[in-house]
């Protein structure tokens, strides 16, 4: 079981990096749509239609990729969005939901829509599913009628580090 989690904050991890921008190790956020449009003003950079952001060994996949910046460069993220099927691969792991926040001042993921974390045959489900980037915590609620459901094989079926 301990694998499984180990897993999943890792996912996590990795996917910050898809919503925020370049990797420490500096490989570049390689972002394509149908269409992109930036407001200065608002500033906002929307992706639309079959995005896919790629960096390193990490995508994301979405309808909708919304990034707001805060200051007087593109570089101070103040939030990060992905709206409809949005799909995050790192490796033989995947994230899936209807919506994807990532809120860089808190420091946190939130996966909602049927949110699901894949990695092997191991799966966990909620309502929301929060991840806490410094903290390498995440929360997982269920709601009215949908229970927080794992579904663990344990004794590293799925590739993990034994414990």
């Amino acid at each position: 079981m301990r694998n499984f989690y180990s897993a999943w904050l890792m996912l996590f991890a990795l996917a910050t990096a898809a919503f925020a921008g370049p990797a420490a190790d500096g490989e570049p956020l390689k972002i394509k749509s149908d269409s992109l449009r930036s407001d200065n003003e608002k500033k906002t950079a929307t992706f639309e239609g079959k995005v896919v952001a790629h960096q390193g060994d990490l995508t994301l996949h979405c309808d909708r990729l919304v990034i707001s910046y805060a200051g007087s460069t593109q570089q101070e993220l103040s939030r990060v969005e992905a709206f409809g099927s949005v799909r995050v691969l790192q490796g033989p792991r995947q994230a899936t939901g209807a919506h994807a926040i990532y809120d860089p001042k808190a420091a946190r993921i939130y996966l909602d829509g049927s949110p699901k974390v894949v990695q092997g045959d191991d799966v966990i489900t909620g309502k929301v599913i929060t991840y806490y980037v410094n903290e390498q915590r995440s929360v997982v609620t269920g709601g009215p009628g949908e229970r927080v459901e794992a579904v663990i094989h344990p004794g590293g079926k799925n590739g993990g580090a034994k414990p």
